[in-house]
């Protein structure tokens, strides 16, 4: 596990593709106000996987604006209005960790979790996969720590420990676990 030095950034404003349940935009919207009021959005899941096949995690920074200080997987986002998924996610690994990887779109998940401080992840998530090899350089502001581990040990620790994960995580993880393990064993091999 490593431990990355926290430096503190303002918040900037940021809009989300508001979307009906076929992804199909109907506009946007500020993101925190989106989350406020439970709308209807497009985001995504990146899952990247070292060269012995273990999941990249990352805890997030304490000052996030919901659910600091939990486990999730290796990144989340959300495209901006008019910018395609797949960009946007490889935009937003490159600034939460510091590289890039060629990812390859497995699907999608809908779901809606309550997350911490009175706001509500309504989300339909494209779900991509990538693997990395070589140095890795997170943002303090995004990340306090991130760790390697294998999918069991994985599935394991948020059944025994929820708590430490980030609900959309948990979801993944209990709700679509069939869903994740059909298509990463597909990826995987």
């Amino acid at each position: 596990m490593t431990t990355v030095k926290a430096i503190v950034r303002y918040p900037k404003v940021e809009s989300v593709i508001l979307v009906d349940e076929q992804d199909r935009p109907l506009g946007a919207a500020e993101k925190q106000f989106a989350h406020i009021k439970s709308k209807l959005h497009r985001a995504f899941s990146i899952f990247i996987f070292n060269e012995r096949g273990e999941l990249l995690l990352q805890r997030r920074a304490t000052s996030k604006y919901h659910s600091g200080d939990l486990w999730a997987n290796t990144c989340c986002g959300h495209p901006r209005p008019g910018e395609r998924t797949k960009k946007a996610a490889q935009r937003r690994l490159m600034e939460e960790f510091g590289f890039s990887s060629v990812l390859t779109r497995l699907g999608h998940i809908r779901y809606r979790a309550e997350v911490t401080r009175g706001l509500t992840e309504n989300e339909y998530v494209h779900i991509f996969v990538g693997t990395h090899r070589g140095d890795i350089s997170p943002d303090p502001a995004e990340i306090r720590e991130y760790r390697f581990s294998s999918w069991e040990s994985v599935i394991n620790d948020v059944n025994h420990r929820p708590s430490d994960y980030a609900p959309w995580f948990r979801v993944y993880l209990t709700k679509n676990i069939s869903t994740l393990n059909t298509a990463l064993s597909s990826f995987l091999q």
